[in-house]
């Protein structure tokens, strides 16, 4: 195989194989696809948000969970983080050119999923 997803170059022409435990691209995915991380994605989709704000849109997650998350996120470069000296300090997340390029994807397949679904019923 020497094309498709699953593989394509890595550092000096090496070529990424995301099948194998030790390829750095298949953390990226970890973090992408874990439970948090693509509602973190979505959620700065159209706007950057701040800590507070990103929790409030994310239900059922923790504090705890969202910082883990963005900071995987920010360590791949899919998120930035901007603080600024106030206080208390005031601390903004947004997509990264890297991030809005996998970010699109998944909201697509948000998208997707949402106009598919039969309506659902009031109670």
């Amino acid at each position: 195989m020497t094309e498709g997803a699953q593989l394509t170059e890595g550092e000096v022409g090496k070529p990424y194989d995301v099948f194998h435990t030790d390829c750095p691209a298949r953390d990226v995915v970890d973090h992408v696809t874990s439970r948090w991380g693509v509602w973190v994605l979505i959620s700065l989709r159209n706007n950057n948000l701040r800590f507070f704000e990103l929790r409030e849109s994310i239900q059922g997650i923790s504090e705890k969970m969202l910082a883990q998350t963005l900071r995987a996120l920010v360590q791949d470069g899919l998120v930035w983080r901007e603080v600024k000296p106030t206080t208390p300090p005031q601390v903004t997340y947004g997509l990264t050119e890297f991030g809005q390029d996998v970010g699109g994807p998944l909201t697509e397949l948000f998208d997707r999923i949402t106009q598919r679904l039969s309506p659902r019923s009031v109670e």
